[in-house]
Parts: C-alpha cells; structure tokens; sequence
C-alpha cells in the first residue's frame, strides 16, 4: 500500500536542505496557507503564486503549492476577495490547497550554488556573507572564476545562452576582458558594493537600475542584468526534481516558463 504523505512531511524534508533559520530576519517563508496535517499527493511548484499560476494549480488540483516568493510579506488585517493577496489565499482555502514558500533560506543554501553552476564558475566564495552554518560562511550570491575569459560583449551571450534567457542588459566597456564574475540570483542593486569588494569584475543579476547600473560601471564593475524572474525560474526545475526525487509516490507540475514582460 503506497504511503500517504502528508504537508508536515514535505516540509520536514525540504527544511533539512533550507531551513528556516538561513532566512533574512525580515523574509516571510513558511507555510502562509492550509494545514500541516493536509494529505498531499500532487504538488504544483512556482516561482511565484499569481492569479495565472494559482488556476493553473488549481485545474490541476495541487494539494500543496511550492513557491520561491512569499505571497505575504508584513502584516495582514484581513483575508477577503477584496483585494490581491486576499483573493488568492481565498481561492486556495477554497481549493484546500496548501502553501508552502521558500525565498532567501533557499537562495542562501541553494540558488547561489545553482546560479554558479549555470555559469560553469569554480574557485566560488560566497558574495554577501549573512551567516555561518557548520563553521563555513553562508550567505547570497557566488563569486568564481569564469570557465574562460571573454569580452563583456561574449559573457553577455555566454549568460543569455546558459541561462536560457530571451535578452539581458548589459553596462560597461563591451570589449572588457572578464575573468572574475560575481552572480546572484533575484534583485541585486544591494550587491554591488560586495563584488567590488571580491574584487569581481562584473555583477551578473536582476533588477539593476539605470543610476546604480552607470555608477557601478564607472567604478570599475561591469553589470549584465539577467532579469529577477530569469535569474531564479530555476528554482522550478530544481525543486520538480526534489519532489521527485523525495517523494516518488506524489505526483509534481511545474509551472510553466514564462519570461515577464517583452521587449519591442
């Protein structure tokens, strides 16, 4: 007889490779919605919970949804379909789908090593240190070697290529030999000041703006910004083939890769 799995399961196992105590103080991950005891034989994974992703869950009827972004951040007065955030845990109440995220516990224990791993980086050191767990420093972002030198212009298309991206935007001199990389993975105008201190030479990340980008390569540090959503939907990918991997009885979707935004 197969073993029934339950919520309280899925999150033990996923809790012993990102614990809660990696997180930022003020990161919200956790179950945000349903109960621990919930029986779970089909699990929807997301970057983020929205209208689109949760009907997708939703026709699939998900038992647990797994999400990269928290869909509560701060404090809420009430849950009604009056506004976004409250619709949407509404329509997962309804559904009885559970809801389960993990933001910067998994970027520390995990997205930072994947995003080095796209970008084939070696010699890595951690690029914002927020902690040390088993005597080693912990934190966001990588910071390595580039498996080749190249201009600014090839790293570009290096990026765009390994992390399967539609385009990036890229600031400093094109012909710029890089050889030293620092990557990190969501929105990363915080990390600039690190990788100049890591002596990289170029900041691979989302959410760059326009001011912090030219200052930045005025300084000495090229930016190629990859996108929020680009440098992290493969959190989808990694977290189907845990559920896999870790419960082979419970049926798992990912959501489907679909890029915000284009460009004319």
């Amino acid at each position: 007889m197969k073993q029934q799995i339950y919520v309280s399961d899925v999150i033990e196992k996923l809790e012993q490779l990102f614990p809660r105590d990696a997180a930022e103080d003020w990161d919200n991950p956790g179950l945000l919605a349903g109960r621990f005891a919930a029986p779970v034989s089909r699990i929807y994974v997301t970057l983020d919970v929205s209208d689109r992703t949760l009907a997708e869950a939703a026709d699939w009827n998900a038992d647990l949804i797994l999400s990269h972004h928290p869909l509560i951040f701060g404090s809420i007065r009430s849950v009604n379909d009056g506004d976004l955030v409250g619709r949407r845990l509404v329509t997962m109440l309804e559904k009885k789908i559970a809801y389960y995220a993990m933001h910067t516990n998994y970027d520390v224990c995990r997205m930072a090593d994947l995003n080095a791993a796209q970008l084939e980086l070696r010699d890595t050191e951690v690029l914002e240190q927020t902690g040390e767990r088993n005597g080693l420093p912990e934190g966001i972002g990588r910071v390595g070697i580039l498996p080749e030198e190249m201009s600014l212009e090839a790293l570009a298309a290096f990026v765009r290529e390994k992390m399967k991206l539609p385009h990036v935007m890229v600031y400093g001199d094109r012909t710029r030999i890089i050889r030293r990389a620092a990557v990190s993975g969501g929105s990363g105008k915080s990390m600039t000041g690190h990788a100049m201190e890591k002596r990289a030479e170029v900041l691979i990340t989302g959410d760059i703006d326009y001011h912090t980008a030219i200052d930045a390569a005025a300084d000495g540090l090229c930016i190629i910004d990859a996108g929020h959503y680009g440098t992290e939907y493969c959190f989808i990918d990694d977290i189907v083939a845990f559920v896999e991997r870790t419960f082979p009885g419970c049926a798992v979707k990912g959501a489907k890769i679909e890029h915000p935004g284009f460009v004319v």
